[in-house]
């Protein structure tokens, strides 16, 4: 129980460092208010295929204070399965806070004494059943049937995520970020960001990321569609008002989905005992071993707040990234001009660091003030969220 409610704590934001560490202080910190989550719509939202959504509404939620010229403006932007809980606790009573809890806050490196932090909710939000999450996306009602869009739902890109948080900061009267900041599919919106809007950015900050999805990528984040497709539940996306859901196969993918963010060493050292021969698949081919039950059950839990489309998705959303999404990653990072930082983790499996470095050694070459460094750990592609602490020192001298 103990190894099986550790994995839960992982994926479900327990940060396993301490806020003073983070920050790189003695101490001195404090925790946030209590946060809020609101709700932003925008009407006849145009995608970057060309297609409109009558109704898009994203949750979305800030900490610290927006200054009298509005220049002290921070976005996170958030990963895969994340959402725009950030920092913070909802309630007292919370049993864990927002998943960059121990850099963000009052005086850890992104200061909300400082800076007005924000962030917001994707479009297709995988924890479409979460009560903290507002998204749009296949699960959503189309106003034009006043039934779930299911595979209706248009289409939606990295640079749709990007143009849902401007129209928030236009909102707001925020013309110029100080930063932005993400991790992993969030990387790829900071990067975007960069490119799209470099009048509009002054600081760009990608960690577990990449510019770009290669070959090998995409090939690897295809094969968590397919045990949804596959499953007879899944009726080609209309299974909204089926009393059966295609809850086996988005199980079987988020199990995938996190063996590969995950390293084999923490597995194996939550695993010590693990033994091969173990009874139950040995002598019957429908039993399986401790392990793997272990990464079901945890898988079986998560399933519960997701939806099997608004996985499909964010998948193709993340395999359609391009950095600036023209001709080439070369072309795109021409254009931007904030000074730039890459953190990807040295073990992650899933965004090998080599895709961050491409982005990179390119605007190195290109002239842009960039830098660039390894995160460590044992957590894999999840360093960029335990283990962000390591550049603490880095990060915040970024900032200054």
């Amino acid at each position: 129980m103990l190894v099986r409610a550790m994995f839960l704590a992982i994926f479900y934001g327990l940060l396993c460092v301490s806020a003073a560490w983070a920050a790189g202080t003695k101490g001195d910190s404090k925790e946030l208010a209590l946060v809020e989550k609101r709700r932003f719509s925008i009407d006849n939202f145009n995608t970057f295929n060309g297609q409109s959504i009558a109704k898009v509404t994203v949750g979305w939620e800030s900490y610290g204070e927006l200054n009298a010229d509005k220049s002290n403006a921070i976005l996170i932007t958030h990963f895969f399965s994340g959402n725009s809980h950030a920092a913070g606790k909802y309630d007292a009573s919370d049993a864990k806070p927002g998943y960059w809890d121990a850099i963000i806050g009052p005086n850890k490196v992104i200061d909300t004494n400082r800076f007005f932090v924000l962030s917001v909710d994707t479009l297709a939000n995988a924890g479409v059943h979460d009560p903290n999450v507002i998204t749009t996306g296949p699960a959503s009602i189309n106003p034009l049937t006043n039934k779930p869009y299911g595979l209706d739902f248009p289409v939606v890109t990295i640079r749709d995520f990007v143009n849902v948080q401007k129209a928030l900061l236009d909102s707001l009267g925020i013309v110029r970020l100080h930063a932005v900041i993400g991790a992993s599919m969030g990387s790829f919106q900071a990067l975007d960001w960069a490119v799209a809007y470099p009048e509009r950015v002054a600081r760009m900050v990608s960690v577990i990321g990449a510019g770009q999805m290669d070959a090998w990528s995409t090939l690897s984040l295809q094969h968590w569609t397919t045990p949804i497709m596959l499953d007879k539940a899944w009726q080609d996306g209309d299974y909204y008002a089926k009393k059966q859901q295609p809850i086996a196969g988005l199980t079987a993918s988020l199990m995938m989905i996190t063996q590969q963010a995950l390293h084999p060493r923490f597995v194996n050292r939550q695993h010590p005992q693990h033994y091969p021969l173990e009874q139950a698949p040995l002598q019957d081919i429908r039993g399986e071993h401790k392990v793997v039950t272990w990464l079901r059950e945890s898988a079986e839990t998560r399933a519960k707040t997701m939806d099997a489309n608004h996985v499909l998705y964010l998948t193709r959303a993340s395999q359609l990234f391009l950095a600036g999404h023209g001709e080439s990653l070369q072309d795109g990072l021409k254009k931007v001009s904030a000074k730039t930082l890459f953190l990807p983790a040295s073990g992650d499996l899933l965004l090998m660091p080599y895709l961050a470095h491409d982005a990179y050694s390119s605007l190195r070459t290109q002239g842009n003030n960039t830098a660039y460094a390894e995160i460590g750990g044992d957590f894999g592609h999840l360093d960029g969220v335990y283990s962000i602490s390591e550049q603490a020192a880095r990060l915040r001298a970024f900032l200054d």
